[in-house]
């Protein structure tokens, strides 16, 4: 399994890429360097909010298929939105699994190529 970033603009560019050219470009990049014999590429979604991360994934899926499948190594795309629910406090602890919930079903979507950010507001 390979764990890297997707392609995004660098933070000191001021640019955010589309989710569109994310995969454009991650998956290029890929075919010309990847071998199809890798079965996963687990992306690290450091650096991206939630649902960026998930959009992002979305798109990549989206343009398949592709000889590899890809997911995330559910770093901060999965645990931001929950951790921020839960803050530490007992009373809180049924919406921040409500929100992880939420993340990891809307991450299990993108995986397929098949979230839409109507998904998130609809939760």
């Amino acid at each position: 399994i390979l764990k890297p970033n997707m392609v995004l603009a660098g933070r000191k560019s001021g640019k955010v890429s589309s989710p569109e050219e994310v995969a454009e470009k991650t998956i290029k990049l890929f075919r010309q360097t990847v071998p199809a014999a890798v079965p996963g590429i687990a992306f690290l979604s450091g650096g991206q909010e939630d649902e960026e991360a998930t959009a992002n994934l979305n798109a990549i899926n989206a343009i398949g298929p592709h000889p590899w499948k890809l997911t995330f190594s559910y770093g901060r795309a999965l645990q931001a939105a929950p951790q921020k629910a839960w803050s530490g406090k007992a009373s809180n602890v049924a919406a921040g699994q409500a929100a992880f919930t939420h993340r990891a079903h809307m991450n299990h979507l993108a995986a397929l190529g098949k979230w839409k950010a109507s998904l998130e507001q609809a939760a």
